[in-house]
């Protein structure tokens, strides 16, 4: 069954060079052949503050990465969002980017400082590693879990963090997630039709009882068998007056990177 699915400027872009090179998915295809045969080569080596940087020259173009990037799904996340801005802003020139340029996490400070390209970059490092009639054809029947999402990540060799934003975007059930950094919410979202509003925490410590400030205040982390963690809606939801916590089956995913010292707290209902 095909769905009706919205594409972006960098997701639509991504989805036609596939389509162009006769690809379903790059999930048996080595990333840097795929960049080599667009026209880029792909080296790995130490970079100072910067995951990857791309080089335009007149001839050729070349994507350095970061060797020292500790996960390999990050490095795979890098050069693809790298061929985004190979394919999208050739007259970049000279272009670095680290853990804030690659990040989803892009508030309006975020936004206003990097500007779209960026955005543009993840859109098409998202489409080209995870396309999305197929990511939505391989959840449609599957009931949400974190068990789910980590089945999905391994599949499409991503994170946990790009999964969970294909899922909130093409996903069978609403998610809502919230960014945390340094034990302060830098970002969050929830479905525009969602009936339950959540409380605006931007620069705020998590709450106390969420399982984001267990990890913060405890340096707890849930083994994987345990990380559908049970919480009150009024945990991340506004409470209406007439409302009552026991009324609701709300459960927190909180993937931690510690490496990062940041959060991702999946946040839903059963």
């Amino acid at each position: 069954m095909m769905i009706q699915i919205k594409y972006n400027k960098g997701s639509l872009k991504a989805k036609e060079i596939l389509d162009d090179c006769g690809f379903e998915h790059l999930l048996d295809f080595p990333l840097e052949l795929f960049a080599s045969g667009l026209g880029a080569t792909v080296i790995e080596k130490p970079l100072i503050n910067s995951d990857g940087r791309i080089i335009f020259g007149k001839k050729h173009t070349l994507i350095e990465i970061n060797q020292n990037i500790p996960f390999e799904t990050r490095k795979r996340f890098t050069v693809a969002h790298e061929l985004g801005h190979y394919i999208l802003h050739p007259g970049l020139e000279l272009h670095n980017d680290n853990e804030s340029t690659t990040s989803w996490f892009n508030n309006k400070e975020n936004q206003a400082k990097h500007g779209k390209v960026e955005y543009e970059a993840n859109q098409f490092a998202s489409e080209l590693l995870v396309p999305s009639q197929m990511f939505y054809e391989e959840q449609k029947n599957e009931k949400f879990s974190p068990d789910l999402l980590r089945s999905l990540a391994y599949k499409f060799k991503v994170s946990i963090t790009a999964i969970a934003f294909k899922y909130f975007e093409l996903g069978s059930h609403p998610i809502s997630l919230i960014h945390t950094h340094n034990n302060r919410v830098t970002y969050w979202k929830r479905p525009p039709s969602y009936p339950h509003f959540m409380k605006n925490m931007i620069k705020l410590r998590p709450p106390g009882d969420s399982v984001a400030t267990e990890f913060f205040e405890k340096g707890k982390v849930y083994p994987e068998k345990f990380s559908k963690q049970e919480i009150w809606k009024s945990t991340w939801f506004e409470l209406k007056d007439w409302e009552n916590d026991n009324g609701f089956d709300f459960y927190e995913y909180c993937v931690v990177s510690q490496h990062y010292n940041m959060t991702l707290s999946i946040v839903w209902e059963e």
